[in-house]
């Protein structure tokens, strides 16, 4: 099934992401982990890339395995190191495989990067690679606070209206932990004329050290309130788990609350609080 069918649905829609591993020694237990994950009967679930492309075949193993437990799978695909032999060689794998849904994304900027000697460089331009392509759902990323290496907002939004003239036919954003700015974000492409379905994507706060480090790189602003709440249980991971499930649960409780009708979970491969969201939501998730 694409994944434009599910999430513009009436019914609301909570999704997943795995990462495959770095190994294939952790192979068995990421795919534990992600089948885990897929008995909780989500709307899909997505399977990011490696840098590099580095975990390419793990990245289709995992989607094959989710579509063979009934799940949709949704195959990330980045472009940053890849020839454009090597995409088409990994269109045609997913296609082998009965992948339909791909997110296509730029991906990290390694150490060393010169652009000179690269295929692509933007990942619109992966989309239209894989529009021309054919045969598949795609979807791409989006930054309500704007793209840390954008000049201004106006020039995120117009970066995101070359991705949908290029085949993006969904946006799935980067986390966030004020609704408000999605909000905010949702008016501009309103206004911009951007109309593809936007998929809000919320992270559950686990480790406090580790999305402190995230939220710098990526350049996401990080409430008071959510400051206060890492200030007092980050030094105890269990408390800091069920703190950090309880403000995902009321951000997605308030997201399906003002229209936001698609809710991408970033679950970092953890079946317990991809459970405890599930469990927190499922009387609104009918």
């Amino acid at each position: 099934m694409k994944i434009t069918e599910i999430i513009t649905a009436k019914k609301p829609s909570l999704s997943f992401e795995v990462f495959p591993p770095k190994t294939s020694e952790s192979f068995e237990s990421v795919l534990s982990a992600a089948k885990e994950i897929a008995l909780l009967s989500p709307s899909y679930m997505s399977v990011t890339y490696g840098a590099g492309g580095g975990t390419s075949q793990y990245t289709s193993d995992v989607c094959e395995a989710l579509g063979d437990c009934g799940v949709t799978p949704l195959a990330h695909l980045s472009c940053i190191c890849a020839s454009k032999d090597r995409v088409r060689e990994e269109l045609q794998r997913l296609k082998d495989k009965g992948i339909e849904n791909i997110l296509a994304l730029r991906g990290d900027i390694p150490v060393g990067y010169d652009k000179t000697s690269v295929h692509y460089h933007y990942a619109s331009e992966l989309a239209k690679e894989i529009s021309d392509f054919g045969g598949f759902c795609i979807g791409g990323a989006c930054y309500p606070e704007g793209h840390p290496e954008s000049a201004n907002s106006n020039a995120d939004i117009e970066s995101l209206k070359i991705k949908v003239e290029n085949g993006v036919e969904f946006l799935t954003t980067q986390m966030f932990f004020d609704n408000n700015i999605l909000y905010n974000f949702m008016y501009r492409l309103y206004r911009a004329g951007v109309n593809v379905p936007v998929v809000a994507g919320v992270m559950p706060v686990t480790n406090a050290k580790q999305v402190i480090r995230i939220c710098k790189i990526s350049g996401t602003a990080l409430p008071q309130r959510f400051l206060r709440i890492v200030d007092r249980y980050g030094d105890d991971p269990d408390a800091m788990k069920q703190a950090g499930v309880a403000y995902a649960v009321e951000q997605i409780i308030d997201l399906f609350a003002n229209g936001i009708n698609a809710v991408h979970i970033y679950s970092m491969n953890k079946p317990d609080v991809a459970k405890a969201i599930k469990d927190n939501i499922s009387e609104i998730l009918k």
